[in-house]
């Protein structure tokens, strides 16, 4: 049984779904498959939730057609006394994914304009070997988001659906065994996804509030990632290897770091800004200069500059290079849609110091 305002939303959300459709603004709505989709339930009233709060760690809801439901207490709610017109819960949404029942609640309040950050500025490069490379000299790094026991249970239960399907025949429905190993294998991906999202978050957190300008790179992820399979005509060289290294580049979601950025920066009173991506990472962050040959590896960087001969972390020095291009005014100000670079006169589009 379905609540009725959850009723009412499923319907709204269609509404606006061809509205959104007549006006041009998307495609028209179709279905979607079960399994494709997360399951959630819509609670658009907060006012008969009755949230109380047990003890520290758990709290209790009122959910309509289930009656009284303990949740996990992770983040403060304006209930009781902190609950106002400008700060109070408007409404819930139920959702299921591989690890159970989670509930998301909407929370309207009032947050003052924050004080300009005057903390230092610091440009970031992003990596695969090293996700996070600051221009001060800090990295962040993280361990696999598995364990040995939880990459191992991960292969046998793959090995196991293999298997099972190839039992399978075309057009039969899959079996409840297969379905069920199919959901074991999507719990120990989420808890995966979970740690790594939970990584990213604080990761993020600690930098905005940190620093009062932060400089990212303006990398085209889309075309990064793209297979080097080629064609029938024309087929590509080393495919295996960059489709592992496109693996890589989705699994660190640089994209992801940028957003979360974006609306954290702005948050403690700071700003983000791109810069253009070509040659951060060839180029010396001490002389300024491109020399063939001065990336001897991953992690190290040569300068082959007879009057320099720098040497350094390669991720530094990239990391180095962007917050130059962000002082020497080469930022990306987006106008008309697209991403324009505007210099101060003259000022040479170098980055000798």
């Amino acid at each position: 049984m379905l609540p009725a305002q959850a009723a009412q939303a499923v319907l709204k959300t269609y509404f606006q779904a061809w509205k959104n459709c007549w006006e041009g603004r998307a495609g028209a709505p179709g279905f979607k498959a079960r399994f494709r989709t997360v399951m959630s339930v819509d609670i658009p009233q907060g006012r008969d939730l009755c949230i109380t709060r047990v003890h520290r760690r758990w709290g209790m809801v009122n959910i309509p057609k289930l009656g009284r439901v303990r949740f996990r207490w992770t983040k403060d709610l304006p209930t009781g006394k902190r609950a106002g017109a400008d700060n109070r819960i408007t409404g819930a949404r139920l959702v299921k994914d591989a690890l159970g029942w989670h509930i998301a609640f909407r929370v309207q309040t009032l947050e003052p304009t924050p004080e300009p950050h005057t903390g230092p500025e610091v440009g970031i490069d992003v990596g695969v070997t090293m996700p996070l490379a600051l221009s001060d000299g800090t990295t962040y790094d993280h361990h696999a988001w598995l364990t040995g026991t939880e990459q191992a249970k991960l292969g046998r239960l793959e090995q196991r659906a293999a298997h099972r399907k190839s039992f399978r025949r075309r057009g039969e429905r899959t079996s409840r065994r297969l379905r069920a190993t199919y959901d074991q294998i999507a719990g120990i991906r989420a808890r995966a996804k979970r740690r790594h999202l939970d990584w990213r978050h604080k990761t993020t957190t600690a930098i905005a509030a940190k620093y009062s300008v932060v400089v990212v790179e303006d990398l085209n992820i889309t075309n990064m990632v793209k297979s080097a399979r080629g064609t029938v005509e024309r087929p590509g060289k080393n495919v295996a290897q960059k489709s592992g290294l496109n693996r890589a580049i989705s699994g660190e979601a640089w994209g992801r770091t940028v957003e979360l950025l974006r609306y954290k920066t702005a948050r403690h009173g700071g700003t983000l800004h791109k810069v253009p991506a070509p040659g951060t990472s060839q180029r010396c962050s001490m002389c300024g200069l491109t020399t063939p040959g001065s990336r001897e590896s991953q992690a190290v960087f040569v300068c082959k500059n007879p009057d320099c001969g720098w040497v350094g972390n390669a991720d530094h020095n990239g990391a180095r290079n962007i917050l130059h291009l962000y002082r020497m005014g080469l930022a990306l100000i987006p106008a008309a849609g697209r991403a324009v670079v505007r210099r101060p006169r003259r000022v040479k589009p170098a980055t000798a110091r």
